[in-house]
């Protein structure tokens, strides 16, 4: 074999490789560690965001052996877990396999008021025994810390159901009450772009989903193409991303969509482990 033809074959061979991970779409597992001196003992969150009922694995084995792999102390499902056009099963499914599993909180995102079926759909997420949470917080203890829970609804609630007051007078009411203490605060909602109107309140954690990572990613270059309500090159497509006191954890989604692919931004399923400060 010719000195050519081998340097030939390794190109090709490289340029395979780099086709095949850059529209590789199984599932990821993202980790995030903080810490933290509002706790004693380690604990576990697992985030979930835009899951828009894509099916992992046989009946959603796959995303939920991965869950359960995590031992998590708190799920957080952060919007559009349903979809408007894809059927609701797979979001069933996931809620039927994690039952019981621990405490699990949800709030809407934009698909799931674009269904026009956000009542069905909030009621078959009831029905696991998930806590929805629609502009409000509520207490948690975990290994003998406390933490406060709260949940913003998507932006679209407000058109959707056609309700009088703005969006951030909803946030202000549900939130304006709380102050920086030593119960450890976590905002689940949708929207990352908004996270200077989360920050105004006293949450250590914010965790959105809805960039879908960028869609597209150049590993060390690029960390998203674009994002719904950022446009191109977003500010938030996905990561963790620090603003004074408080953490904003943007997941990059678990749907797959073959008419939108995505590249080198796999489906990921997000760890954070909050440790005792040092």
């Amino acid at each position: 074999m010719t000195k050519r033809k081998k340097i030939f074959i390794a190109l090709a061979a490289a340029f395979l490789l780099l086709l095949v991970t850059a529209f590789y779409s199984g599932l990821t597992l993202r980790r995030y560690t903080l810490q933290t001196d509002k706790i004693s003992e380690a604990t576990t969150f697992v985030l979930l965001t835009d899951l828009h009922s894509t099916i992992h694995g046989e009946n959603q084995q796959s995303l939920i052996d991965l869950i359960k792999q995590q031992n998590p102390d708190a799920i957080f499902l952060a919007g559009d877990i349903a979809d408007d056009e894809v059927p609701i099963l797979g979001t069933s499914l996931l809620l039927e396999g994690i039952r019981n599993l621990c405490p699990i909180y949800y709030v809407t995102g934009n698909h799931e008021y674009w269904s026009n079926e956000i009542d069905l759909i909030r009621e078959e997420i009831r029905s696991y025994g998930v806590e929805i949470l629609s502009d409000e917080y509520v207490p948690l203890e975990i290994k003998g810390a406390a933490f406060l829970i709260g949940g913003l609804e998507d932006p679209d609630r407000r058109s959707y159901e056609q309700m009088p007051h703005p969006h951030w007078e909803a946030a202000a009411h549900a939130f304006g009450d709380l102050a920086w203490d030593d119960t450890f605060k976590v905002l689940l909602a949708h929207r990352p772009e908004h996270i200077d109107q989360y920050r105004q309140y006293p949450f250590d954690l914010v965790v959105s989903g809805h960039a879908h990572g960028g869609q597209v990613r150049i590993p060390f270059l690029l960390n998203g193409l674009y994002a719904p309500n950022q446009g191109w090159f977003p500010a938030y497509a996905g990561g963790l991303y620090t603003h004074g006191a408080t953490t904003h954890v943007v997941s990059r989604g678990l749907s797959i969509n073959p008419r939108l692919p995505r590249i080198y931004n796999p489906p990921e399923l997000v760890v954070i482990t909050l440790e005792p400060m040092q």
